[in-house]
């Protein structure tokens, strides 16, 4: 599996790319993998400041339904629209075009919690 080792990773198993005081956050290829093709993302949180570890919000597999959760305290500037349409690239490219959201960082010292490549690599086997 692949992990890049640019981002972050957390235990819940989103992927955070820090991009000065924002962020772009999504799903690792190892959730995607497990909860099989995703036919549909629901993000209803745009502007509100989400808590570290909070649901943000869910994505739909055939069989299942799984929470997304916040990998840091942050503001949500955007979320990713072309996954209304195009769910899939969830599937295809998770750490490219199936990014979920955008958002404004709130406290940065949080960022220290989170996990590098090697240590995601290790919980998930």
């Amino acid at each position: 599996m692949n992990f890049p080792a640019e981002l972050k990773y957390t235990k819940d198993h989103e992927w955070i790319r820090i991009e000065g005081d924002e962020a772009v956050i999504g799903i690792t290829e190892f959730a995607q993998s497990e909860l099989g093709d995703i036919v549909f993302v629901d993000i209803n949180t745009v502007g509100q400041e989400v808590a570290r570890e909070a649901v943000f919000g869910t994505v739909e597999a055939v069989k299942t339904v799984s929470d997304l959760f916040m990998p840091v305290t942050g503001t949500v500037l955007a979320v990713n629209d072309a996954l209304a349409d195009e769910p899939a690239s969830v599937n295809n490219d998770p750490y490219g075009a199936g990014w979920m959201v955008r958002i404004k960082i709130s406290d940065r010292s949080e960022l220290d919690g989170l996990l590098s490549a090697e240590q995601y690599t290790a919980v998930v086997g």
